[in-house]
């Protein structure tokens, strides 16, 4: 064989003819990749911020030697803490279905749970607007004290990454009533789908590190 012809042979081809899989059929979807390195980063942000809300929590505790012991009071749990969790938890379930439709390539099945997560991701945001205001008619301000910083500043973050879910669902959603490749469709609702699991189970980890508090 010549050089020539090496240099052009495919590498899933082997030199006897015997053919595997393309390389499309083995390698994860660029999207797919995007979205588990995205994991990682904010993986990162908010075991910085937490970590650093537990540093200034100890040296905010009463008897500390060095620090302004004595200042950190955690914040009260309203019930809106918990009815937000609570509908977070249920967008999640909704996203699920709309996944399993999506590995069923159930097209009429996987349109409404996609939208209906969505809305649900909406209600969640406006709650948590809605606990915001709660906590700052009891005096809860942002400067009054570190706790109150750090938990504004936690589910900012947090909130902010569940808006970028929302507009990647209105892009799914947009797909769908465009008629946009369906395969490509499918693989944006699994994401959309795995997305919102990572920012339940972010959620979940900020709620007992706030209440453990």
């Amino acid at each position: 064989m010549s050089l020539l012809s090496r240099l052009a042979e495919k590498s899933w081809l082997t030199p006897g003819g015997e053919r595997f899989a393309e390389p499309a059929d083995y390698r994860p979807a660029a999207a797919t990749v995007g979205l588990y390195v995205y994991f990682g980063v904010a993986a990162v942000i908010f075991s910085l911020i937490s970590a650093a809300y537990l540093m200034r929590m100890g040296m905010g505790m009463p008897g500390m030697e060095h620090g302004p012991g004595g200042d950190w009071r955690p914040m009260p749990e309203p019930p809106l803490l918990w009815i937000n969790t609570a509908i977070l938890a249920v967008s999640s379930l909704v996203w699920e279905a709309a996944r399993r439709a999506a590995r069923r390539d159930a097209w009429d099945q996987m349109r409404l749970p996609t939208l209906i997560g969505g809305v649900i991701g909406l209600a969640f945001l406006a709650g948590q607007l809605l606990l915001w205001r709660q906590y700052q008619a009891a005096g809860y301000f942002l400067a009054a004290n570190p706790a109150n910083a750090f938990f504004y500043l936690l589910t900012a973050v947090h909130g902010l990454h569940l808006a970028g879910g929302l507009v990647a669902c209105a892009r799914t959603i947009g797909q769908m009533d465009a008629q946009a490749d369906r395969t490509r469709v499918a693989r944006n609702v699994r994401l959309c789908a795995v997305y919102w699991h990572f920012l339940l189970l972010v959620w979940v980890l900020l709620i007992g590190l706030l209440i453990s508090t």
